[in-house]
Protein backbone atom coordinates (compact mmCIF):
# COMPACT_ATOMS: atom_id res chain seq x y z
CA UNK A 1 0.00 0.00 0.00
CA UNK A 2 1.23 3.22 -0.64
CA UNK A 3 1.24 5.92 1.74
CA UNK A 4 1.26 9.94 0.84
CA UNK A 5 3.81 12.13 1.42
CA UNK A 6 1.95 14.98 1.16
CA UNK A 7 -1.66 15.95 2.91
CA UNK A 8 -4.74 18.00 1.42
CA UNK A 9 -5.73 20.57 3.93
CA UNK A 10 -8.41 19.63 6.34
CA UNK A 11 -7.40 16.18 6.48
CA UNK A 12 -6.03 13.72 9.47
CA UNK A 13 -2.48 12.78 10.28
CA UNK A 14 -2.05 8.51 10.04
CA UNK A 15 -2.51 5.68 8.46
CA UNK A 16 -5.55 3.38 10.24
CA UNK A 17 -8.65 2.87 8.42
CA UNK A 18 -10.52 5.55 10.28
CA UNK A 19 -8.18 7.87 9.10
CA UNK A 20 -8.35 6.84 5.57
CA UNK A 21 -12.13 6.83 5.48
CA UNK A 22 -11.96 10.09 7.57
CA UNK A 23 -9.60 12.08 4.50
CA UNK A 24 -11.39 9.87 2.06
CA UNK A 25 -15.05 12.29 2.28
CA UNK A 26 -13.05 15.03 3.82
CA UNK A 27 -15.05 14.77 7.57
CA UNK A 28 -14.44 18.20 9.14
CA UNK A 29 -15.64 19.80 6.45
CA UNK A 30 -18.94 17.92 8.04
CA UNK A 31 -19.40 21.33 10.09
CA UNK A 32 -20.97 22.94 6.79
CA UNK A 33 -23.91 21.51 6.52
CA UNK A 34 -24.67 19.16 9.58
CA UNK A 35 -25.55 22.13 11.55
CA UNK A 36 -28.18 23.81 9.14
CA UNK A 37 -29.62 20.35 8.95
CA UNK A 38 -29.95 20.72 12.74
CA UNK A 39 -31.18 24.14 12.15
CA UNK A 40 -34.14 22.70 9.73
CA UNK A 41 -34.94 20.35 12.61
CA UNK A 42 -35.07 23.07 15.07
CA UNK A 43 -37.55 25.31 13.00
CA UNK A 44 -39.81 22.28 12.85
CA UNK A 45 -39.98 21.93 16.13
CA UNK A 46 -42.16 24.81 16.87
CA UNK A 47 -44.79 23.41 15.89
CA UNK A 48 -43.93 19.24 16.09
CA UNK A 49 -42.22 17.40 19.25
CA UNK A 50 -39.07 15.94 18.43
CA UNK A 51 -37.85 12.71 20.05
CA UNK A 52 -34.27 11.99 20.65
CA UNK A 53 -34.36 8.98 18.33
CA UNK A 54 -35.44 11.52 15.29
CA UNK A 55 -32.75 13.34 16.27
CA UNK A 56 -30.13 10.80 16.14
CA UNK A 57 -31.96 8.93 12.44
CA UNK A 58 -31.53 12.50 11.73
CA UNK A 59 -28.12 13.05 12.35
CA UNK A 60 -27.22 9.34 10.75
CA UNK A 61 -29.07 10.10 7.80
CA UNK A 62 -27.03 13.17 7.02
CA UNK A 63 -23.50 11.73 8.02
CA UNK A 64 -24.68 8.52 5.24
CA UNK A 65 -25.62 10.93 2.51
CA UNK A 66 -23.18 13.50 2.95
CA UNK A 67 -20.11 10.29 3.02
CA UNK A 68 -22.59 8.87 -0.09
CA UNK A 69 -22.03 12.38 -2.04
CA UNK A 70 -18.73 13.01 -1.01
CA UNK A 71 -17.21 9.21 -1.56
CA UNK A 72 -18.92 9.14 -5.11
CA UNK A 73 -17.55 12.60 -6.01
CA UNK A 74 -14.14 10.66 -5.09
CA UNK A 75 -14.98 8.00 -7.88
CA UNK A 76 -16.15 9.82 -10.68
CA UNK A 77 -13.39 12.61 -10.28
CA UNK A 78 -10.18 9.90 -9.44
CA UNK A 79 -8.65 10.67 -12.95
CA UNK A 80 -8.77 14.60 -12.47
CA UNK A 81 -7.48 14.03 -8.46
CA UNK A 82 -4.55 12.71 -10.47
CA UNK A 83 -3.36 15.05 -12.72
CA UNK A 84 -4.23 17.54 -9.72
CA UNK A 85 -1.33 18.54 -8.06
CA UNK A 86 -3.33 19.51 -5.26
CA UNK A 87 -5.35 16.35 -5.19
CA UNK A 88 -2.84 13.85 -6.42
CA UNK A 89 -2.36 12.39 -2.76
CA UNK A 90 -5.89 11.82 -2.05
CA UNK A 91 -6.60 8.11 -1.54
CA UNK A 92 -8.24 6.61 -4.85
CA UNK A 93 -4.96 8.47 -7.04
CA UNK A 94 -2.74 7.84 -4.65
CA UNK A 95 -3.78 3.97 -3.92
CA UNK A 96 -4.56 4.23 -0.39
CA UNK A 97 -8.21 3.15 -1.17
CA UNK A 98 -9.22 0.77 -4.02
CA UNK A 99 -12.11 1.74 -6.17
CA UNK A 100 -13.76 -1.67 -5.65
CA UNK A 101 -13.58 -0.38 -1.57
CA UNK A 102 -14.50 2.81 -2.71
CA UNK A 103 -17.70 1.82 -4.06
CA UNK A 104 -18.79 -0.69 -1.80
CA UNK A 105 -17.86 1.89 0.71
CA UNK A 106 -20.58 4.51 -1.00
CA UNK A 107 -23.25 2.21 -1.56
CA UNK A 108 -23.48 0.93 2.22
CA UNK A 109 -23.67 4.48 2.86
CA UNK A 110 -26.64 4.79 0.69
CA UNK A 111 -28.01 2.26 2.00
CA UNK A 112 -28.15 3.57 5.12
CA UNK A 113 -28.95 6.99 4.49
CA UNK A 114 -32.93 5.33 2.60
CA UNK A 115 -33.04 3.06 5.50
CA UNK A 116 -32.65 6.08 7.82
CA UNK A 117 -35.40 8.36 5.68
CA UNK A 118 -37.77 5.17 6.27
CA UNK A 119 -37.03 4.99 9.78
CA UNK A 120 -38.31 9.30 10.07
CA UNK A 121 -41.63 9.25 8.01
CA UNK A 122 -42.82 8.50 4.44
CA UNK A 123 -42.00 11.62 2.66
CA UNK A 124 -38.82 11.46 3.61
CA UNK A 125 -38.10 8.03 2.20
CA UNK A 126 -39.85 8.90 -0.53
CA UNK A 127 -37.21 11.52 -1.44
CA UNK A 128 -34.24 9.73 -0.33
CA UNK A 129 -33.17 8.57 -3.97
CA UNK A 130 -33.89 12.20 -5.38
CA UNK A 131 -31.50 13.57 -2.49
CA UNK A 132 -29.17 10.43 -3.62
CA UNK A 133 -29.65 11.22 -7.39
CA UNK A 134 -29.17 15.37 -7.23
CA UNK A 135 -25.94 15.08 -4.93
CA UNK A 136 -24.46 12.39 -7.05
CA UNK A 137 -25.38 14.29 -10.27
CA UNK A 138 -23.14 17.70 -8.73
CA UNK A 139 -20.07 15.31 -9.15
CA UNK A 140 -20.25 15.10 -13.19
CA UNK A 141 -21.57 19.27 -13.57
CA UNK A 142 -17.92 20.64 -13.44
CA UNK A 143 -17.72 19.13 -17.36
CA UNK A 144 -20.54 21.08 -19.15
CA UNK A 145 -21.40 24.07 -16.72
CA UNK A 146 -20.14 26.54 -14.90
CA UNK A 147 -22.64 26.52 -12.35
CA UNK A 148 -21.64 23.54 -10.55
CA UNK A 149 -21.33 25.64 -7.33
CA UNK A 150 -24.67 26.49 -7.15
CA UNK A 151 -25.53 22.59 -7.90
CA UNK A 152 -23.38 21.87 -5.03
CA UNK A 153 -25.13 25.12 -2.55
CA UNK A 154 -28.24 23.24 -3.88
CA UNK A 155 -27.13 19.68 -2.35
CA UNK A 156 -26.26 21.41 0.31
CA UNK A 157 -29.47 22.57 1.33
CA UNK A 158 -31.11 19.51 1.51
CA UNK A 159 -29.61 19.12 5.01
CA UNK A 160 -31.93 21.55 6.50
CA UNK A 161 -34.79 20.66 4.11
CA UNK A 162 -34.67 17.43 4.63
CA UNK A 163 -34.19 18.53 8.89
CA UNK A 164 -37.83 19.94 8.50
CA UNK A 165 -39.66 17.18 6.69
CA UNK A 166 -37.86 14.68 8.81
CA UNK A 167 -39.52 16.41 11.88
CA UNK A 168 -42.87 17.47 10.58
CA UNK A 169 -43.73 15.24 7.40
CA UNK A 170 -45.00 17.75 5.42
CA UNK A 171 -43.84 21.35 3.64
CA UNK A 172 -43.85 24.14 5.50
CA UNK A 173 -46.78 26.84 6.33
CA UNK A 174 -46.15 29.34 4.59
CA UNK A 175 -44.79 27.13 1.44
CA UNK A 176 -42.47 29.70 0.74
CA UNK A 177 -40.31 29.28 4.07
CA UNK A 178 -38.15 26.09 2.99
CA UNK A 179 -37.70 27.49 -0.10
CA UNK A 180 -36.48 30.69 1.29
CA UNK A 181 -34.05 28.31 3.76
CA UNK A 182 -32.90 26.15 0.50
CA UNK A 183 -32.00 29.42 -1.01
CA UNK A 184 -30.45 30.88 1.73
CA UNK A 185 -27.83 27.79 1.98
CA UNK A 186 -27.47 27.22 -1.82
CA UNK A 187 -26.37 30.77 -2.00
CA UNK A 188 -23.81 30.26 0.89
CA UNK A 189 -22.53 27.34 -0.35
CA UNK A 190 -22.29 28.13 -3.77
CA UNK A 191 -20.99 31.14 -3.05
CA UNK A 192 -17.68 29.71 -0.77
CA UNK A 193 -17.62 27.05 -3.60
CA UNK A 194 -16.59 29.92 -5.96
CA UNK A 195 -13.93 30.90 -3.75
CA UNK A 196 -12.50 27.73 -3.63
CA UNK A 197 -12.40 27.51 -7.11
CA UNK A 198 -9.76 29.89 -7.51
CA UNK A 199 -7.07 27.91 -6.31
CA UNK A 200 -7.67 25.15 -9.46
CA UNK A 201 -8.52 28.17 -11.70
CA UNK A 202 -5.85 27.49 -14.30
CA UNK A 203 -5.55 23.40 -13.89
CA UNK A 204 -9.18 23.45 -14.83
CA UNK A 205 -8.64 26.13 -17.83
CA UNK A 206 -5.73 23.54 -18.65
CA UNK A 207 -7.64 20.59 -18.82
CA UNK A 208 -11.41 22.09 -20.26
CA UNK A 209 -13.35 21.99 -17.13
CA UNK A 210 -15.73 24.47 -15.92
CA UNK A 211 -16.43 26.98 -13.29
CA UNK A 212 -17.14 30.45 -12.39
CA UNK A 213 -13.85 31.16 -11.83
CA UNK A 214 -13.11 29.68 -15.69
CA UNK A 215 -15.88 31.49 -17.11
CA UNK A 216 -15.80 34.92 -15.70
CA UNK A 217 -12.04 35.34 -14.16
CA UNK A 218 -10.97 36.03 -10.60
CA UNK A 219 -12.07 39.39 -10.36
CA UNK A 220 -15.47 38.49 -11.24
CA UNK A 221 -15.50 35.66 -9.52
CA UNK A 222 -15.05 37.82 -6.34
CA UNK A 223 -17.98 39.48 -7.04
CA UNK A 224 -20.22 36.51 -8.25
CA UNK A 225 -19.52 35.03 -4.70
CA UNK A 226 -20.21 38.45 -2.58
CA UNK A 227 -23.60 38.39 -4.32
CA UNK A 228 -24.36 35.29 -3.37
CA UNK A 229 -23.64 35.84 0.34
CA UNK A 230 -25.86 38.63 0.22
CA UNK A 231 -28.39 36.69 -1.48
CA UNK A 232 -28.02 33.88 1.33
CA UNK A 233 -28.48 36.83 4.57
CA UNK A 234 -31.34 38.26 2.87
CA UNK A 235 -33.02 34.53 2.60
CA UNK A 236 -32.44 33.93 5.87
CA UNK A 237 -34.03 37.03 7.05
CA UNK A 238 -36.70 36.28 5.13
CA UNK A 239 -36.96 32.79 6.66
CA UNK A 240 -37.14 34.28 10.08
CA UNK A 241 -40.46 36.45 9.22
CA UNK A 242 -41.59 33.36 7.80
CA UNK A 243 -41.54 31.45 11.32
CA UNK A 244 -42.25 34.87 13.14
CA UNK A 245 -38.62 34.45 14.97
CA UNK A 246 -37.18 36.10 17.69
CA UNK A 247 -34.67 38.97 18.12
CA UNK A 248 -32.14 35.88 19.02
CA UNK A 249 -32.63 34.36 15.12
CA UNK A 250 -32.43 38.07 13.82
CA UNK A 251 -29.17 38.02 16.07
CA UNK A 252 -27.67 34.87 14.65
CA UNK A 253 -28.33 36.32 11.13
CA UNK A 254 -26.39 39.51 11.86
CA UNK A 255 -23.43 37.82 13.42
CA UNK A 256 -23.29 35.67 10.24
CA UNK A 257 -23.47 38.47 8.09
CA UNK A 258 -20.67 39.65 9.74
CA UNK A 259 -18.75 36.55 9.73
CA UNK A 260 -19.73 36.46 6.08
CA UNK A 261 -17.96 40.32 5.74
CA UNK A 262 -15.14 39.28 7.56
CA UNK A 263 -14.84 35.93 5.55
CA UNK A 264 -14.43 38.11 2.76
CA UNK A 265 -11.48 40.19 4.21
CA UNK A 266 -9.04 37.35 4.07
CA UNK A 267 -9.16 36.97 0.37
CA UNK A 268 -9.09 39.04 -2.22
CA UNK A 269 -8.05 39.21 -6.31
CA UNK A 270 -4.52 38.35 -6.65
CA UNK A 271 -4.35 37.20 -3.04
CA UNK A 272 -5.92 33.81 -1.99
CA UNK A 273 -3.42 32.64 0.64
CA UNK A 274 -5.51 32.65 3.77
CA UNK A 275 -8.22 30.53 1.57
CA UNK A 276 -8.43 27.70 3.87
CA UNK A 277 -9.15 29.95 6.66
CA UNK A 278 -11.82 31.63 5.00
CA UNK A 279 -12.84 28.60 3.17
CA UNK A 280 -12.61 26.25 5.98
CA UNK A 281 -12.80 28.28 9.64
CA UNK A 282 -14.94 30.55 8.69
CA UNK A 283 -17.62 28.92 7.06
CA UNK A 284 -17.41 26.26 9.83
CA UNK A 285 -17.83 28.99 12.40
CA UNK A 286 -20.67 30.36 10.18
CA UNK A 287 -22.85 27.48 10.40
CA UNK A 288 -21.89 26.51 13.95
CA UNK A 289 -22.43 30.16 15.34
CA UNK A 290 -25.95 30.34 13.64
CA UNK A 291 -27.37 26.80 14.81
CA UNK A 292 -26.15 28.19 18.28
CA UNK A 293 -28.64 31.01 17.96
CA UNK A 294 -31.26 28.67 16.68
CA UNK A 295 -31.18 26.70 19.17
CA UNK A 296 -31.35 29.13 22.01
CA UNK A 297 -34.17 30.62 20.62
CA UNK A 298 -36.13 27.61 20.16
CA UNK A 299 -35.07 25.12 23.15
CA UNK A 300 -33.14 26.81 25.83
CA UNK A 301 -35.73 30.34 26.05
Amino acid sequence: MTVPTAREGQTFDGVSRFVRYANFVKLPHTVFAMPFAIVGVLLASDSHPVSISQFLWVVLAFTAARFAAMGFNRIVDRKIDAANPRTKMRELPAGTMSYTEASVAVAVASLIFIASAYALNPLCFMLSPVALAWVFFYSYTKRFTRWSHLVLGLGMSIAPVGGYLAIGGSWSEPWWMLCALSVAVTAWGGGFDVLYALQDLEFDKRNSLYSIPVALGERKSFFVARFLHVVAVLALISVGFAVNAGYLYLAGVVVAAGLLLYEHTLVRPGDIRKLDAAFFTMNGIISLVFCGFVFLENVVL
